[in-house]
């Protein structure tokens, strides 16, 4: 499961809210491209930034921006 955190203090901003995500290697890209692309139409989250790892998997950072009423936690089905 995936919990929605706080910036560090240098990096606060409290127009936005971030959601990590950690993708398996064995996730294809294309498959992990569409888990995205589903949370960006339905949760209104778009990608901050990616990152790579040698072993193939991913950590992905969302954002967006904060609302009064919260909505679902993105998590990814694999």
């Amino acid at each position: 499961m995936t919990a929605v955190r706080e910036r560090s203090e240098g990096e606060a901003d409290p127009d936005w809210e971030y959601a990590p995500l950690r993708i398996p290697a064995d996730v294809t890209r294309l498959n992990a491209a569409a888990q995205l692309s589903l949370h960006a139409e339905f949760g209104g989250w778009e990608l901050a930034r990616v990152v790579r790892y040698v072993d193939g998997s991913r950590r992905v950072t969302l954002r967006r921006k904060r609302r009064r009423t919260p909505l679902p936690l993105p998590g990814l089905s694999v």
